[in-house]
């Protein structure tokens, strides 16, 4: 390893949704800035693709993988834990392995990067002298947000979502309280400490924040944040959009080659695509809507299913996702339904390949929870979406998608919260892959795919941004 060159850690929790922007960030300090990375991925036990993901990650002198499992902790947990407070706590009780990882390293690490829930590790920068930072996989807004929430904790009562007035964070669009992340959903509940006590973290133990935007996906969010510095005597800190960082593949043993296959059959534009992400599920009843919405929309599509999970649906399979193509068809559908749709639907259990669908000539929509990586890696295939946010920030990102970007379109109800019907449904996919309203929104989605493009090329907004980054370090790293 060169001694002269920028070494920077960077802590991953266990989800998908977290562990792969995480990786990228880390392929793209390697591959684009010839930069040293170790990557501290805290692991748990029952996620075969996050197993999969991490050993299959491509062999470089530049990245360095460690695997920590995840400390014991269900001692600490209450029955009615939500996902954010379990991967709060885990990561507070992994702090420990994370600082003997960093300690047994045989160069130290000039620069510490947590992600969004691993911020109490940011001390351990500080006993071994090395610069920290944050790295937040989502939009500008959500970041502000989650920084601003000390202040509307002090100065607003009540419940969040119980608000006819929207709650006002400086420079910012306004946030309905039907929008808020969930764990401001219920102020009771303990995952909104957890939620205060992250959004203090980034500006009080970090000396900066990375997020995983653009200028053109997150305008007015960033100029708050970055160009007319509104928020910053709250926030702050320094902000530095370096997105969008996207997979061009999928590493798996399984290629989902008979999903491609059926694609190559089919016309430009005539596919949806229909899926929840690595962890969302639906509910039994939403899932039979769910279906007779596609058949009577009469559309072609490409359907990932995952069995049925009542009660608390939207946390879904967080902790157990499971990948194979070639598992057993579904037995929970309607009846029929299979039989009804075998020339225009493939219904594929659990997983399938997303990115190469994506960029397929043949998907022409993308019914999608509004993870942020999905919608990333819809945008940089110029599919515009149906947006069905189920858990998180997603209600944040539909509303970005829908009312300010214009690629998107979204049920009156929220998914969530309510049962999205089969007429409703129908008629949504019919107005994405049939209307003029889907015409527009593909024309949209394809300027905003390029200006990803171009936020990424040397001398894009991004590719500045990280430089922006980078060379800070590099000078604190030579001052030291």
């Amino acid at each position: 390893m060169d001694q002269d060159k920028l070494h920077l850690a960077l802590i991953s929790s266990p989800g998908m949704g977290h562990l792969v922007p995480v990786l990228l960030l880390a392929n793209r300090l390697a591959t684009h800035h010839h930069l040293h990375v170790t990557i501290l991925a805290v692991t748990t036990q029952t996620s075969p693709v996050e197993s999969h993901l991490l050993s299959s990650l491509t062999p470089s002198t530049l990245i360095h993988l460690i695997q920590i499992p995840s400390p014991p902790f269900s001692h600490l947990l209450l029955p009615d834990d939500s996902v954010v407070t379990r991967l709060a706590i885990m990561m507070r009780e992994a702090t420990r392995a994370i600082r003997s990882a960093v300690s047994a390293l045989p160069r130290r690490p000039h620069v510490l990067i947590s992600d969004l829930f691993s911020t109490d590790s940011l001390p351990i920068a500080d006993e071994f002298g090395m610069q920290k930072y944050v790295y937040v996989p989502t939009n500008a807004r959500f970041v502000a947000l989650t920084m601003y929430l000390h202040v509307l904790d002090k100065e607003v009562e009540g419940q969040y979502v119980d608000r006819v007035e929207p709650l006002v964070v400086p420079g910012l669009v306004p946030v309905r309280g039907k929008d808020v992340p969930d764990p401001m959903l219920d102020r009771g509940n303990r995952q909104y400490d957890e939620y205060v006590r992250m959004g203090v973290n980034f500006a009080n133990l970090s000396e900066g924040v990375l997020m995983n935007t653009w200028r053109d996906l997150d305008r007015r969010s960033l100029d708050a944040l970055i160009c007319d510095g509104i928020l910053r005597p709250v926030l702050k800190v320094p902000f530095f959009d370096v997105g969008p960082l996207t997979r061009d593949g999928y590493p798996t043993p399984l290629e989902g080659i008979e999903v491609i296959e059926w694609l190559d059959k089919h016309l430009v534009d005539s596919v949806l695509f229909v899926s929840f992400g690595s962890g969302g599920t639906l509910s039994g009843r939403q899932i039979t809507e769910l279906a007779w919405g596609l058949e009577m929309s009469g559309q072609r599509f490409v359907w990932v299913v995952r069995p049925p999970v009542d009660g608390n649906a939207k946390d879904g399979t967080f902790f157990t996702a499971g990948i194979g193509s070639t598992g057993p068809m579904p037995t929970f559908l309607p009846e029929g339904f299979l039989n009804r749709t075998k020339d225009r639907g493939l219904v594929v259990p659990l997983w399938a390949p997303q990115v190469k669908i994506l960029n397929h000539r043949s998907v022409g929509g993308f019914l999608t929870h509004c993870g942020m990586n999905s919608i990333h890696e819809s945008i940089r295939g110029a599919v515009p979406m149906i947006a069905w946010p189920l858990y998180s920030e997603q209600r944040l990102n539909a509303t970005l998608l829908t009312e300010e970007l214009g690629v998107a379109i979204r049920p009156e109800v929220m998914p969530a919260e309510e049962e999205v019907g089969r007429v409703e449904i129908e008629k949504m996919v019919r107005s994405l892959m049939e209307s003029e309203e889907g015409k527009r929104m593909k024309e949209k989605v394809k300027l905003l795919s390029l200006s990803a493009e171009k936020a990424l090329e040397i001398n894009g907004s991004s590719y500045k941004s990280m430089c922006e980054f980078i060379s800070s370090c590099e000078m604190k790293m030579k001052s030291a």
